[in-house]
């Protein structure tokens, strides 16, 4: 869970969302979680036929095409990297306003950044136990005073507190108030704020049942991620008018403390963000670490990279190349203003990524049980008529939302074309240069011995 960031995420997203879906947010986010938990069974379906921290480059390699399961790979890589790095805009603000009431130099915002990112770096190479206490002690506080200033904030909205926005019956429709809420946009939105929670699945080397739990842990990440980002956002939402909300997009959720309790309570929201960022950051190293780990080992990527270290039983040499890559990375954006509206529109086509590598894992489960699908009805159902249909909305999201974007949102598409094309070129040196084995590996399908229907 902490690989989506509720906080952050609602942070980010708050505004975006209310304003996309017309107050509608909670719906749209419960409707949402629907394809979310369908492609989560999906993920727990592959991973108790084959539990590698490859994960979908695997599953999509083996099930469909070995290329194709190369660029899904790569796609994964890129979207954490980027999620991860996208979080250094509000980690500086957010630490100092805890402390001060400065948003910080850029080059405090950079330290800042760099010391975030070594510190989670170290626990990451220590050991997965002590990622995992780490995340579990910042979770327990960050949950709970996202969860606390919604529950005040609904109170303050159902008693009408003066400046507040009333709840209408639109709260309840998909589409919003008046029905002018968008359904495309409202949904892209909520896909954001979902992505992340399959981060359980690429430590499923390291973990007890390795081929139960980490799928177990997804539907529960899932099904938790939905009930904590509705209440967050119906109860955040109407607690200031919309023109204040959207004036202060940027600092929503704590604009939203301090009208709620003046600036010490401001603070209080600021501790929450700051470690909801520190935590994906942690997760973002530790994840893109594994991932970058199995496809090396498979030899896609340079060799040196699938070592494990035998005193901490991490992938030291992945996990420094990510973390040394997020800590530059952040340090581009920080500190050159030219660079950093292109780098926006990277993060932007940042939630299509997720969604694109949703689909592809979708459709490996369809390709790899395709023995199954005909066997009852409920393998029908979960393996054929439920997959094919949360990755038909997954596309029809990426589809409408790239249609209907125009012409300001052609950086965004470049961006996500430079992605593919740079991972393109990659695969061929993978293929050509390196020489895998991997993209001869030919297509495997279920042969009835896979166990946890």
């Amino acid at each position: 869970m902490a690989s989506s960031a509720p906080a952050a995420s609602v942070g980010l997203t708050l505004a975006l969302i209310a304003a996309a879906a017309a107050y509608g947010s909670g719906p749209i986010i419960i409707v949402t979680a629907i394809p979310m938990l369908i492609i989560a069974n999906a993920y727990r379906r592959l991973n108790l036929w084959n539990a590698n921290c490859g994960a979908s480059f695997e599953w999509v390699g083996r099930a469909i095409n070995p290329y194709l399961g190369f660029l899904t790979g790569w796609l994964m890589i890129a979207a954490y990297i980027i999620a991860t790095v996208s979080g250094v805009e509000v980690l500086g603000p957010s630490v100092l306003a805890v402390f001060t009431n400065s948003a910080g130099t850029k080059w405090q915002n950079v330290g800042i950044a760099t010391a975030v990112g070594l510190v989670m770096l170290v626990i990451a190479i220590v050991g997965i136990k002590i990622t995992a206490r780490t995340q579990v002690g910042m979770a327990v506080i960050e949950y709970g005073i996202l969860i606390a200033f919604a529950a005040w904030g609904l109170i303050a909205v159902l008693n009408h507190h003066s400046g507040t926005y009333p709840i209408t019956r639109g709260w309840f429709s998909l589409t919003g108030i008046h029905g002018q809420g968008s359904l495309v946009y409202g949904f892209l939105a909520a896909v954001f704020m979902f992505t992340g929670w399959d981060g359980t699945i690429y430590v499923n080397e390291e973990v007890r049942h390795r081929r139960a739990n980490p799928g177990r842990a997804a539907l529960i990440a899932v099904a938790l991620l939905a009930v904590i980002y509705t209440f967050s956002v119906v109860g955040l939402q109407g607690v200031v008018s919309p023109g204040k909300l959207q004036a202060n997009s940027g600092t929503a959720l704590v604009y939203i403390a301090q009208a709620l309790g003046g600036s010490g309570w401001a603070k209080v929201m600021a501790l929450s963000l700051a470690l909801s960022v520190v935590a994906t950051t942690g997760t973002g190293i530790v994840l893109t670490a594994r991932l970058v780990y199995g496809m090396a080992s498979y030899r896609v990527l340079p060799e040196f990279l699938s070592n494990v270290s035998r005193r901490y039983s991490t992938p030291v040499a992945a996990s420094i190349l990510v973390g040394f890559l997020i800590v530059a990375l952040a340090w581009v954006y920080l500190l050159t203003q030219s660079l950093q509206n292109a780098f926006d529109y990277v993060v932007d086509v940042t939630g299509l990524l997720f969604a694109v590598f949703y689909v592809l894992t979708a459709l490996a489960t369809m390709a790899y049980f395709r023995n199954r699908i005909f066997a009852s009805f409920r393998d029908a159902l979960t393996l054929g008529i439920l997959p094919i249909g949360a990755a038909a909305f997954l596309v029809w999201m990426v589809f409408e939302s790239l249609k209907n974007a125009g012409s300001s949102f052609r950086p965004e598409v470049w961006s996500l074309v430079g992605i593919v094309a740079f991972g393109l070129f990659l695969m061929l040196i993978a293929r050509f240069f390196l020489r895998a084995s991997f993209f001869h590996i030919p297509r495997e399908k279920d042969t009835g011995e896979t166990a946890g229907a």
